[in-house]
């Protein structure tokens, strides 16, 4: 990361760091004992998470005398908070981070290089899935993590909500699901249901419209390349589903904190674009039966350059601050967290995959949601760029998307011009 843009995110989230808990690595007086931890909001509420975490969490202190105080994070708040400790020194000893961050929050030097010696100290290198364990770092430099749960997009449709309209299959294509959007919406039900004021949600899905279209965020040699016509294409079609195609409610310009997942198993939108959605619906009274899981969808007709790509190469990663005060505890709390054991436990409540390839055959994983994410994976999902500015990407594209759902909902016209300019102002940002 340049100096310039560790400057622009020190001074981002130095507001936050009052957030981050004082401290880490064990209580005064506690001989190191005590670890602190930061979890990614992986369920249907911070609570849930917490009830599912902490059974674990007291198996780990049984079996080592280590006690571990979990905090669950919000995505909305997550980035800042880890950028926050990064540059403080101030904050938990692991935490869980989203894997398109893993770079940027390499570059601060703030995180526990995974070299050789220390991955077999968790394990060993053989066993994590090659693709998820190339998400964890910058090229050419040792992870600064290590994967934890595995995912990719994938899109929900609520199967009487089909029945009902006369759709018998879901849709392969954008233009099909504008089509079908539009039959399911009315009587205050909505096509599609999206997440349009969470920046990184934003930015995922603009990282896959844009390999559709054919463009990318960043050229070869790091430099972005925000607003180019691809991007801008790719940008517009997204947020034309509700400015235009009208099948998403202009509620959904303000969602941020899962609101879209519930709005789909409460009845109240018949499709969703989510990362393993179905544990989140199961705890919010939504059957595996009601609804179905297929492959993202693609342009029907894409243009020069496009590629067949449908989902990030998406997870959750697992790191530790270098300022812990208990480094051996804290990786042998990295080691029972990508254990066997715990990688099944963990990735089948969540519904997502094992990062360690010694569990992929497990029963757990053969659902029909589990095959389309594990097939997404393996032929259709890309990486985000590795990039330092990776996540000052997802925050400033992000927003942008997140400014232009607010016009749509506001009755304000996207256009394309409306769209390069926020882009273009995205991309000046980050020079």
């Amino acid at each position: 990361m340049s100096r310039r843009h560790l400057a622009m995110l020190t001074a981002t989230v130095l507001a936050a760091a009052s957030l981050t808990a004082c401290g880490s690595g064990g209580e005064p007086g506690d001989g190191g004992k005590t670890l602190t931890y930061w979890a990614s909001n992986q369920g249907a509420s911070l609570e849930a998470d917490k009830e599912i975490l902490q059974p674990e969490l007291d198996k780990f202190e049984q079996q080592t005398g280590i006690k571990v105080n979990v905090e669950v994070v919000p995505w909305s708040d997550l980035l800042n908070r880890l950028l926050a400790a990064a540059t403080t020194g101030q904050g938990p000893d692991v935490v869980n981070i989203g894997n398109t961050w893993s770079a940027s929050l390499q570059a601060t030097g703030a995180l526990v290089e995974f070299d050789d010696a220390t991955l077999d100290k968790v394990g060993g290198k053989d066993r994590f899935v090659p693709a998820a364990l190339a998400a964890a770092g910058a090229p050419d430099k040792p992870p600064a993590a290590v994967p934890l749960y595995s995912l990719a997009y994938a899109l929900y449709y609520n199967k009487q909500s089909f029945a009902d309209a006369g759709i018998t299959a879901p849709p392969t294509t954008w233009e099909e699901v504008a089509e079908v959007g539009r039959k399911l919406t009315g009587d205050g039900k909505w096509g599609l249901a999206v997440e349009g004021a969470n920046p990184s949600e934003n930015a995922h899905h603009a990282f896959t419209f844009a390999q559709q279209y054919g463009g990318e965020w960043f050229d070869a040699a790091g430099t972005p390349t925000f607003d180019t016509p691809q991007n801008v294409a790719a940008v517009k079609r997204y947020v034309d589903l509700m400015a235009v195609d009208k099948i998403v409610n202009p509620s959904n310009a303000e969602y941020a904190q899962n609101q879209s997942v519930s709005d789909f198993a409460n009845g109240k939108a018949a499709m969703l674009l989510w990362q393993a959605a179905g544990a989140n619906l199961k705890s919010q009274n939504m059957a595996a039966d009601a609804y179905g899981v297929a492959p993202v969808p693609f342009l029907a007709s894409p243009p020069a350059g496009g590629k067949q790509v449908n989902s990030m190469v998406a997870g959750i990663n697992i790191a530790v601050f270098k300022h812990t005060k208990n480094l051996d505890g804290a990786l042998e709390f990295v080691k029972f967290m990508t254990s066997d054991t715990e990688q099944v436990t963990l990735n089948k409540t969540y519904g997502s995959l094992p990062a360690v390839g010694t569990v992929a055959a497990d029963p757990a994983f053969a659902a029909d949601e589990q095959k389309v994410l594990a097939q997404t994976l393996a032929t259709t999902a890309a990486p985000l760029p590795q990039v330092p500015e990776e996540s000052t990407f997802e925050t400033l594209v992000g927003t942008a998307i997140k400014e232009l759902f607010a016009d749509a909902a506001s009755g304000r016209p996207v256009t394309e011009d409306s769209v390069r300019e926020k882009l273009t102002r995205a991309q000046q940002q980050m020079r």
